[in-house]
């Protein structure tokens, strides 16, 4: 007796580890998706009754004989293809094996047809009403014990002698329910598991190429800075922005204000991602509109400030540097709320422009900013740029900061406005030394031209 079990228990373990690889191979693979639509629900029902089915006659022929009775994990099959195809499914997988086991011959072999069809039908039917809690192992497990149940049951109504069924049933019982109620059980663990990678590696893709689209929205909404724009000699511009992620918060622009006047406008929006691009080409047309419309560089900034708030359910907000250059006489006006300050090239030498920082824009409504300004000299440089810069890391999470970046400039008056941003690139790369890139690295450089 003892034996019987642990040879029955030993043969129906080996059957189904064989059935779970297979079912793990074809789930995480898309053999399946090549034959089947989502949409198509006959050919997804076929499909399934056929893989259970299959699944069912090597139950069969792996099955362990017991006195007439042959005992195995067929009823897996069918209890799968109703899971996955529906009561139909269900039914499609128990008639191909209970078709099989009958050519098996057998006292059960009746019982046996007549419980694997009702097994495959009952789980469909629980299935497609509620599938939600099928797909839970621990209903999975109850569910298949009790369908193992009602298939010894229907063994000891229909098998005769009664004494014989009866003996029968005594001695797999334990072995048939266990192993057939847990082997059902992985199965659904199986499939919801691969079912959540396929889903999440779809929307990982989705997400993947959306965001690649938001890239491009986000760049195209940059001027594109070249010798035709902003297309002024007296002055060498160049511009770069590096995403720590496919988008980010950081802009920059430059526009005319009038003929002879021009915006350099840089910024940081606080976080990081789609929210943070969404609020940032918001505040660059905002911005843009308030310094065109409005004389006073001051009270433009006080005004893009009050509006972005008045929109700012995200509760977000800016760091912003503006400067208006009058590229007659280099006299720059300039407001800065909250950022850093830029770097002004003199004569070989390099110092941070000097001046009372304000509040940050969206934070809080009418808030005075001060306007600033400073007399440029021909072959002055002036390079904005945001914290990412100086606040990028090595791998020691030391900081690149202020006085490094004032390293990159000393010596280079002669250099263009790209050669400064293209070292400062190269500086900061250096130093972090592959370590990743946490934040955005936005840079706007211009030169003053001599006269030739």
């Amino acid at each position: 007796m003892i034996g019987n079990i642990s040879a029955m228990f030993s043969r129906m373990i080996g059957t189904l580890a064989v059935i779970l690889v297979v079912s793990a191979f074809i789930g995480g693979s898309d053999i399946l998706q090549k034959f089947i639509k989502a949409e198509n629900k006959w050919k997804y029902t076929i499909i399934f009754g056929l893989l259970g089915g299959v699944f069912g006659i090597y139950g069969n022929i792996s099955g362990f004989d017991l006195n007439g009775a042959v005992i195995s994990v067929r009823d897996i099959g069918p209890m799968l293809a109703g899971f996955s195809g529906g009561p139909f499914g269900g039914l499609i997988a128990g008639v191909i094996a209970g078709v099989h086991r009958l050519t098996m011959g057998g006292i059960t072999a009746y019982a046996c047809v007549v419980a694997t069809c009702c097994i495959g039908f009952i789980c469909g039917f629980v299935s497609s009403k509620w599938h939600s809690y099928v797909s839970k192992p621990l209903f999975a497990l109850l569910l298949s014990a009790l369908m193992e149940v009602f298939h010894l049951s229907l063994v000891l109504l229909m098998v005769k002698p009664f004494e014989t069924a009866l003996d029968i049933v005594k001695q797999i019982a334990i072995p048939f329910i266990i192993v057939n109620a847990l082997g059902f059980a992985m199965m659904i663990v199986i499939i919801t598991y691969t079912e959540k990678q396929r889903t999440l590696a779809i929307e990982r893709s989705r997400l993947k190429s959306e965001l690649e689209v938001a890239n491009v929205i986000q760049h195209s909404l940059l001027p594109l800075i070249n010798d035709s724009y902003p297309g002024v000699k007296q002055l060498d511009v160049s511009a770069s922005m590096e995403a720590a992620k496919e988008v980010g918060g950081d802009f920059y622009d430059v526009f005319f204000v009038d003929s002879t006047h021009l915006a350099f406008v840089i910024g940081d929006v606080s976080g990081k991602g789609v929210p943070a691009a969404m609020f940032m080409a918001s505040s660059k047309i905002t911005l843009q509109n308030c310094i065109r419309d409005i004389p006073s560089l001051s009270d433009a900034v006080s005004t893009a400030n009050n509006s972005l708030c008045a929109r700012n359910e995200a509760e977000m907000f800016l760091t912003l540097w503006v400067g208006v250059f009058d590229i007659v006489n280099g006299t720059m006006t300039f407001v800065s709320a909250g950022h850093n300050a830029p770097v002004l090239l003199r004569d070989d030498k390099a110092e941070f422009l000097k001046f009372k920082n304000g509040f940050v824009l969206a934070g809080m409504n009418d808030v005075k900013y001060k306007e600033n300004t400073v007399q440029l000299n021909r072959g002055d440089i002036v390079c904005l740029y945001t914290d990412g810069v100086t606040e990028a890391e090595d791998k020691n999470h030391n900081l690149f900061g202020d006085e490094r970046l004032l390293c990159c400039f000393e010596g280079k008056s002669g250099c263009t406005s790209y050669e400064i941003i293209e070292n400062v690139k190269k500086s900061v790369d250096d130093f972090i030394n592959g370590n990743s890139q946490f934040d955005d690295m936005t840079m706007l450089c211009f030169k003053w031209k001599k006269d030739d």
